[in-house]
């Protein structure tokens, strides 16, 4: 055989092998796809090693993943759902403490108030004032101040010890008078605050200035305190105000105070209040122009600003008409809107609930336009079903590429070898 046909054989021989080789290889690695093989890169263990290594699982099983393995409510989104799903739902002060309306509750003495104790008589030459009267002003005597001690106790001359914790000014002073009325000339008694500390309350945190201050005996409110503390540092729509009342704790919004007032309740002595800040975000995902976490930078964020926040609806790829925003909406609201709550797990207190949007009608805009977004809502806008179907196509011609591929290079070859012999002079055969 002559040396160019050899040549041209063996040429064809490389081209084949290696196209077998290529085709050989793309379904060894379509193999390991698909069994999960630990030889092809990635950049940790994949969830087949993941789930196989523990020792001990606690899966969803396949009936149950149909199902879904939260429960959740599909709310449309229309006029009696704006009417109930509005503003934030944190918490109030009202429901959990009261002192919204009525008169401020009374001040009431306690322990480690200074107090002073003033004694008058109806005439002179009595228990507490001297016969010769003339050589001072009046005719009472100012005993010198003292604090009410760990018992709860003043102590008045020849009266002993009267009970002072708990009790309001004019109580003490009804005491005094009954246990003096056998021995002075027609006792009269005032009982004065000279300084109060068991009846203050306290304000840290985001405040100008954090400190205990004493309750007026006008009653002091929620934001009264505040602004003595000097006010917010920070916007009072990235605020929240907790109050702790002894075993008690509350949190509320701090607009939702200034916007109601019956969650401006009287602060009662021993409370702390305490103002922290918080901005307040919600996440989109999705067809989208941005994906992400998201101020609100502003104290109302309505669903079509969060919409335009988030870079609006990808025109190649969102469905207008499905996009969703889920939420945990108390069992009350949803109880207005018209929802069965009984199908829900009584010990849900808030249940999963999705929210959708139609953009594809008019008045779709109008209904995102006054629906308001909460902190941790998630947005998120469907992907159209042709975008889907866009993407299996994409696969598809993906993993028919590889074969194409291969063929190629079986031609690149056969071109290379008779690239090759043209310049030996050697003639290479055509499979």
């Amino acid at each position: 055989m002559r040396l160019g046909d050899r040549m041209a054989i063996t040429v064809e021989r490389v081209g084949y092998m290696r196209f077998r080789c290529c085709v050989h290889l793309a379904f060894l690695c379509a193999i390991s796809v698909l069994t999960g093989c630990a030889y092809l890169p990635r950049s940790g263990p994949g969830d087949a090693s993941i789930a196989r290594g523990a020792t001990q699982a606690i899966t969803t099983d396949k009936k149950q993943a149909k199902k879904g393995v939260v429960d959740y409510a599909l709310l449309d989104l229309n006029q009696r759902v704006l009417a109930f799903a509005q503003g934030d739902d944190l918490g109030s002060l009202f429901d959990s403490f009261g002192g919204g309306r009525g008169p401020a509750p009374e001040i009431l003495v306690g322990v480690g108030d200074i107090v002073q104790v003033t004694i008058f008589e109806s005439a002179s030459g009595g228990l507490f004032v001297p016969a010769e009267a003339s050589v001072r002003p009046g005719n009472f005597v100012s005993l010198p101040q003292q604090t009410v001690d760990k018992r709860g106790f003043i102590t008045v001359p020849y009266a002993g010890q009267v009970r002072a914790s708990g009790r309001s000014l004019p109580q003490i002073q009804k005491q005094i008078i009954t246990k003096l009325e056998n021995r002075a000339i027609e006792p009269q008694v005032i009982v004065s605050f000279v300084e109060r500390k068991a009846t203050q309350a306290s304000v840290v945190g985001e405040v100008n200035e954090s400190d205990r201050f004493a309750i007026n005996e006008a009653g002091d409110r929620v934001l009264d305190i505040i602004a003595r503390a000097g006010g917010l540092k920070f916007p009072g729509y990235e605020s929240y105000v907790t109050l702790q009342r002894r075993d008690k704790t509350a949190t509320v919004y701090f607009n939702t105070i200034v916007n109601n007032p019956d969650e401006n309740i009287y602060v009662a002595a021993g409370d702390t209040i305490y103002v922290y800040q918080e901005q307040r975000v919600f996440q989109a995902f999705g067809a989208s122009g941005l994906a992400g976490e998201f101020k609100f930078d502003k104290e109302k964020l309505t669903l079509s600003e969060a919409v335009g926040k988030s870079g609006g609806l990808l025109d190649d790829r969102a469905d207008p008409g499905q996009v969703f925003l889920y939420r945990l909406e108390t069992r009350d609201t949803l109880k207005a809107i018209g929802v069965d709550v009984s199908r829900f797990a009584s010990v849900y207190e808030r249940i999963p609930t999705i929210y959708r949007t139609n953009f594809r009608d008019p008045s779709g805009f109008f209904m995102a336009q006054n629906f308001n977004i909460r902190d941790q809502d998630i947005l998120y806008v469907s992907n159209a079903n042709s975008v889907e179907l866009i993407k299996f196509l994409d696969v598809l011609n993906r993993a028919t590429s590889t074969v194409s591929g291969t063929s190629t290079d079986a031609r690149l070859t056969r071109n290379n070898a008779k690239s090759l012999s043209k310049g030996l002079g050697v003639r290479v055969l055509e499979q």
